[in-house]
C-alpha cells in the first residue's frame, strides 16, 4: 500500500510547469517549428527531472535555468537544421501557426489543442519576420531573440551562447540589421485583411489583371511542400508571373475551397480540399500591394490546422 504522502502534489510542479508557456513562446520564435519547439522543451523538462532534489533545490531560480537550458537546445537544433535543410526538398518556411482562438476550438483526442494555444502571437511570430529570421547564423538569432524579444540582458544571453556580452551585443545588433533592411512600413491590419480579402476574390475568379493589380510588380511566391507534396521546387518570381501560375492552379485545383484566417497574427488563407486543410498561405503587404506569399503544403507542418478549422 503506498504512502499518502506519495500522492500529494509536488509544490514545485506548478512553479516549473508554469514556466511552460514561457518556452514554448521562445522556443518557436528560435525554431520556426512548432514540433522541433515541442521536442525541445521536452528535453528542457526531462533533463530537469533527471536532477536530484538536491540539485533542483540549489537552482536559485528555475524559470531561469529552464530558460538557459531550452535556449542552448535550440542553439545546437538551429546548428543541426542547417545541415538537415541542405537535403530539404524545395524551399523550406517557418511552419505556419492559426490565431490562438482558432487553436481553442480545436480537439485532440478530447483534449484542447497543446501547446498550440500557448503561442502568443504578435509582432515576433508574422511570417516575415520568422523567415528573415531564418536568414540569421543560429548565434545572431539567439542573442536577438533572447535579448530584443525577451529582453534577457546581454550576460544573460552570454551563458546561453558561449560567448562575451561584447560579443552578444554585437550579434544582436548585426541580427537586428537584417530585420530593418527587409521591413516596410507596416500595413494597417484591416487595410492588409482588405487587400487579401480581395486577392482571394480574384483568385476564385481566375481573374489575371485583377491578381496583377494586387501584386506587387516584383512579388514572390513561395512553396513548402517538404518533398511529400506536389509544389513549386523554386521561388516564383514576378507579379505578372505569379498571378499566371496562381490561375493555373485555380485551372488544375477545381475543388479547392478558400477561407479567410489569420495566420501568425496576420490575414491569411487556408485551402481545403474536402474540409482538409492542404495549404496555408501567408503575406506580405506593403505600399497596398502584396510583395510576398508564402504557401505551406507540408503536412507535417499543417497538422496543428486540421483540428483548428
Amino acid at each position: 500500500m503506498s504512502d499518502p504522502a506519495d500522492s500529494q502534489p509536488d509544490p514545485g510542479l506548478a512553479v516549473i510547469m508554469s514556466e511552460r508557456r514561457q518556452l514554448i513562446n521562445l522556443a518557436y520564435r528560435l525554431l520556426g517549428s512548432l514540433a522541433d519547439a515541442e521536442d525541445a522543451v521536452q528535453e528542457t523538462y526531462t533533463r530537469w527531472y533527471a536532477m536530484t532534489a538536491e540539485q533542483q533545490a540549489a537552482i536559485e531560480s528555475p524559470g531561469a535555468w529552464l530558460t538557459t537550458v531550452a535556449s542552448r537546445i535550440c542553439l545546437d537544433l538551429l546548428r543541426s537544421a542547417r545541415v538537415r535543410r541542405e537535403s530539404y526538398v524545395g524551399e523550406w518556411i517557418p511552419e505556419p501557426l492559426p490565431e490562438r482562438a482558432e487553436w481553442t476550438s480545436g480537439q485532440v483526442g478530447g483534449a484542447a489543442c497543446d501547446p498550440a494555444d500557448r503561442v502568443t502571437l504578435d509582432e515576433s511570430v508574422n511570417m516575415a519576420f520568422l523567415v528573415v529570421l531564418e536568414s540569421m547564423t543560429p548565434a545572431e538569432r539567439v542573442a536577438f531573440i533572447l535579448h530584443d524579444v525577451f529582453r534577457y540582458s546581454f550576460a544573460e544571453v552570454a551563458d546561453v551562447v558561449g560567448r562575451t556580452p561584447a560579443a552578444c551585443r554585437q550579434l544582436a545588433s548585426s541580427a537586428r540589421r537584417r530585420i530593418s533592411a527587409t521591413q516596410a512600413t507596416a500595413t494597417p491590419a484591416a487595410r492588409q485583411a482588405a487587400i487579401v480579402r480581395d486577392f482571394k476574390q480574384a483568385w476564385e475568379a481566375k481573374d489575371i489583371g485583377a491578381l496583377i493589380g494586387l501584386l506587387d510588380p516584383e512579388a514572390t511566391a513561395v512553396a513548402d511542400g517538404g518533398g511529400l507534396v506536389l509544389a513549386a521546387l523554386r521561388p516564383v518570381e514576378g507579379g505578372e508571373q505569379v498571378a499566371r501560375y496562381l490561375v493555373g492552379l485555380a485551372n488544375r485545383s477545381a475543388t479547392l475551397t478558400l477561407l479567410e484566417r489569420t495566420v501568425n497574427g496576420q490575414p491569411g488563407l487556408v485551402g481545403q480540399q474536402d474540409g482538409v486543410t492542404v495549404t496555408v498561405f501567408a503575406f506580405d503587404v506593403a505600399d497596398d500591394r502584396i510583395t510576398r506569399i508564402w504557401a505551406v503544403r507540408n503536412p507535417e507542418k499543417l497538422r496543428p490546422w486540421t483540428t483548428a478549422l
